[in-house]
């Protein structure tokens, strides 16, 4: 077994498509099936299920996929700490809920170490699928949010996944609203002003239940009548403006990824939600992780609680 078979096997894992997979990794297709092929039989598993439509993870390829990215994952940071910074390998993957300042550490990350050849990732996903990303080492970086509703639940799975969630802050709950709703006049709104408009969520596949939720109160909280479920932010946005809906959230806001078209009011109850980042529990962080968390302490806001 060699690094360079676990290579061109993620790489075969990341795209489900042997063509592309080659591409990615420079190797013509037919010598990267025969190294994938040989790794299989080497290791006394088949870690893929090969068809017409393409190819598919088996369950014991899953795991087995699992530690490969961890192996990678460690010699990137032998040769990042012993063949100079400047030769390193710049990959870095973040997994993270549908957050404004998420985006903007990640763009201050690219800034600094991007320099003119590198291969960064940033997922914004569902929570379970971030908990996965985390624990297969997809992503080095995880960040959502835990609240009294999902606390357990999702304690309970990152430390059944080797993961340590560390908390950065600290927020009560806010309102995104349009600067055309109605409610725009409001200082603080309360739970009772909702219900004339859609509360828009993020749809969380199979896993759709508040536990997984990335918003902290669930239609079911509430009197909430209207309820749109979308995939991105972008479609919320959009949904927010043209149909005077809601979503709830902590509050914080970029001018330039949102627009100015979309501002945050306080929520008039007592709940709170704290906002963190989840790691491989034992796992050293690369340089651009470290980077990361720090540009994500800059966007937090003054006042809230960290």
């Amino acid at each position: 077994m060699t690094l360079q078979q676990l290579k061109y096997a993620v790489a075969v894992a990341d795209t489900k498509n042997i063509t592309e997979a080659s591409r990615r990794v420079f190797v013509s297709q037919p010598s990267l099936t025969a190294s994938v092929k040989d790794l299989e039989k080497e290791m006394g598993i088949v870690i893929f299920s090969r068809s017409n439509k393409g190819v598919t993870i088996t369950n014991e390829g899953d795991e087995f996929l699992s530690y490969a990215r961890q192996v990678l994952e460690q010699a990137a940071l032998l040769e990042e700490r012993y063949k100079g910074s400047e030769k390193g390998s710049t990959i870095f993957s973040v997994s993270c809920q549908h957050y404004s300042f998420a985006v903007n550490a990640f763009v201050d990350v690219i800034r600094k170490f991007g320099g003119s050849s590198y291969d960064f990732t940033l997922r914004e996903t569902q929570t379970h699928e971030i908990i996965e990303d985390v624990s297969h080492l997809k992503s080095e970086i995880g960040v959502l949010y835990i609240s009294k509703r999902n606390r357990d639940v999702i304690e309970k799975l990152a430390k059944k996944n080797n993961l340590l969630f560390e908390p950065l802050f600290k927020a009560p709950l806010h309102v995104f609203i349009s600067t055309k709703n109605p409610l725009a006049q409001k200082k603080e709104i309360a739970l009772s002003d909702l219900s004339p408009y859609p509360y828009l969520t993020y749809e969380q596949g199979d896993f759709n239940s508040f536990y997984f939720s990335e918003e902290p109160l669930s239609p079911i909280d509430f009197e909430c009548p209207k309820n749109i479920k979308v995939r991105d932010r972008a479609t919320l946005f959009n949904l927010l403006i043209g149909l005077d809906g809601y979503t709830i959230c902590s509050g914080i806001i970029s001018r330039e990824l949102n627009g100015a078209d979309i501002i945050s009011r306080p929520l008039s109850v007592k709940d709170a939600m704290t906002v963190g980042y989840l790691h491989l529990r034992g796992m050293k962080f690369s340089r651009y992780a470290l980077s990361y968390i720090e540009a994500l302490k800059k966007y937090i806001p003054k006042d809230f609680e960290q």
